[in-house]
């Protein structure tokens, strides 16, 4: 293939962003795959992250089939895989990291504006057919929900593979609450390749240059050219902040064919996100496939490839190989020894048989009939927890769909954190954990809600998925009991015979009970949430949150959650 380095695409403010070119050598119109993104585009994925790369080629030699791996990167296409099926690989830096200048500023409107620009920049060349596709993983995903509702008239088509939609709800605050995962992320990833680091960064292995640019500024230039993203998020509770602005996929003006690949496991972070661009982006051709294994995974598997190639042919290239035919919905349905492939023609499915399972603070079970008589239990607003079970499934019981709880509460305290968890259990009362996106332990599904923005959207609300708008803090009064309800991030599990569904609501981040030691992410040992927490000192504060919170059922308190059980064919 024809390697095209370091290639400058002028932007609307006379800014240059670089990108890397891989492309057949024999001459000719070819159709286009391109990533956007702040992981430097000259940095191998064994170089940047060699104990995922290690796992994905032991686990998944079938990637390396045709390839060397060293062009690589992480969660881009690679072109040793793509370029002799005939298409051209394009790889832009982001604004302010690795090659490219200027002030990084993840998800902004301005990213999105360059993604635009090197799109219809890239459709304009001699060896483009003028239609160009966006592939890529996470951050490559997210970017590409945002610059399709930009509508760039050259863009055909997109496969967002695990990435979020709406930077508020699905990454930034759960629920209200600040996830500190991006920033954690932020220097561990994004700035230690910013563009200037120079010879203190890594160097391309395949042409000898450092990924993150010649230039070598101070410290004090590299702070000034990335924005405080801690401070901004801190400082940004409600979806109004100016922060906010832009970050957000405007999903239904998006007309493109699309092609949203999530993962069951991507709790807190990238499931969701899917699930949702799926539903309401405006392209009358749209599919959604769901998976599961490691975030990283399926995208360069054989089956990930196979499924783009087949989308982006038809799209991209013309060709008529059936995939306008394909059903709209393709889930790999999680059993507790793997996936099993199923079609489905619509989300959540038609047959589902939506099931209230009422808590009782009493029995510490999940019943199916409402309690006549109220009770209520008692925890630590921001370390305790209590858990609700059924009894053991009678028969195998499948639940997938979305999840939502209802619940009543009251607290000593001015606000209550809330986090939902549904879990699985065994027969001999271990839990069954569930290999996560980016935890190996993780629980069924989650959700979370702060009592304070629990103010409804009546309009995009439905009975099973609760949507806050996030625009108004309401405090509690100590004492009054107030009426949640808890939007649960979509699952896909089926509960085995004897096996019970628990549920667990507390005012802290759900943890296994594993022994250790555990591994560890980001310097944070990873116990069932990954580093998808909510640990942040300023946001959970004592003074707001430091009280006794109680959970009412029973009686006029009708606590419970909806489970969206599958019938047995």
């Amino acid at each position: 293939m024809q390697i095209d380095w370091d290639v400058e695409i002028p932007m609307d403010d006379g800014l240059v962003v670089r990108a890397d070119i891989f492309r057949p050598q024999a001459e000719g119109r070819y159709p286009v795959l391109m990533s956007y993104g702040p992981y430097a585009k000259g940095l191998p994925f064994q170089v940047g992250f060699p104990a995922q790369w290690q796992t994905l080629t032991a686990k998944h030699p079938e990637i390396l089939h045709g390839s060397s791996g060293k062009y690589a990167n992480w969660e881009t296409a690679d072109p040793e895989r793509w370029v002799p099926l005939g298409y051209i690989c394009i790889r832009v830096d982001s604004r302010g990291a690795g090659r490219s200048p200027g002030v990084i500023d993840p998800f902004s409107a301005r990213e999105a504006q360059d993604f635009h620009d090197c799109i219809e920049w890239a459709a304009r060349q001699p060896w483009s057919n003028g239609k160009i596709g966006l592939a890529g993983v996470s951050y490559y995903a997210a970017s590409q929900w945002i610059v399709a509702g930009k509508r760039p008239p050259h863009l055909a088509a997109i496969c967002p593979f695990e990435g979020f939609t709406d930077f508020y709800r699905d990454a930034c605050r759960h629920g209200g609450m600040l996830c500190t995962f991006l920033t954690e992320w932020y220097p561990r990833q994004v700035t230690s390749v910013q563009h200037g680091l120079g010879s203190r960064g890594h160097v391309n292995p395949n042409n000898d240059v450092p990924v993150s640019g010649p230039d070598e500024l101070s410290d004090e230039a590299l702070m000034a050219n990335r924005v405080d993203i801690d401070a901004m998020q801190v400082g940004a509770e409600l979806i109004t902040a100016e922060y906010f602005d832009g970050r957000r996929a405007n999903l239904p003006a998006i007309e493109v064919p699309v092609l949203s690949c999530g993962n069951w496991g991507g709790q807190g972070l990238h499931l969701r996100g899917n699930i949702e661009g799926y539903l309401r982006a405006g392209s009358k051709q749209k599919w959604l496939e769901m998976h599961g294994l490691e975030h990283w995974t399926a995208f360069y598997t054989d089956y990930g490839v196979a499924l783009q190639r087949r989308f982006f042919d038809h799209f991209l290239k013309g060709e008529d190989n059936g995939w306008d035919r394909e059903p709209p919905i393709r889930l790999q349905v999680r059993h507790v020894d793997g996936f099993v492939e199923r079609a489905e023609y619509e989300w959540p499915l038609a047959r589902t048989a939506w099931t209230r399972m009422y808590l009782d603070a009493d029995s510490l079970a999940l019943q199916v009939e409402p309690l006549p008589t109220a009770s209520l239990h008692a925890f630590d607003g921001l370390k305790g927890k209590v858990s609700f079970s059924t009894l053991p499934f009678a028969h195998d019981t499948e639940v997938t769909g979305p999840l939502a709880a209802t619940l009543y509460l009251s607290t000593t305290a001015r606000d209550a954190d809330l986090f939902v968890t549904v879990r699985a259990f065994a027969p001999d009362g271990k839990e069954h954990l569930v290999l996560g996106a980016v935890e190996p332990n993780a629980p069924i599904a989650q959700g979370w809600l702060r009592a304070s923005h629990r103010q409804l959207d009546p309009q995009a609300s439905k009975p099973y998925q609760p949507v806050h708008t996030h625009d108004a803090l309401q405090l509690l009064e100590p004492g009054q009991v107030y009426e949640v309800q808890v939007e649960i991030w979509p699952t896909c599990f089926v509960f085995p015979q004897g096996y019970r569904l628990v549920l667990t609501v507390g005012g802290s981040d759900f943890q296994h009970d594993l022994p250790g030691p555990y591994p560890q992410l980001y310097g944070k040992n990873v116990r069932g949430s990954s580093v998808l927490l909510h640990d942040h000192p300023v946001d959970r504060s004592e003074s707001r949150f430091g009280g006794v919170t109680s959970l009412h059922c029973g009686g006029k308190f009708a606590s419970h959650i909806l489970v969206p059980v599958i019938p047995a064919d």
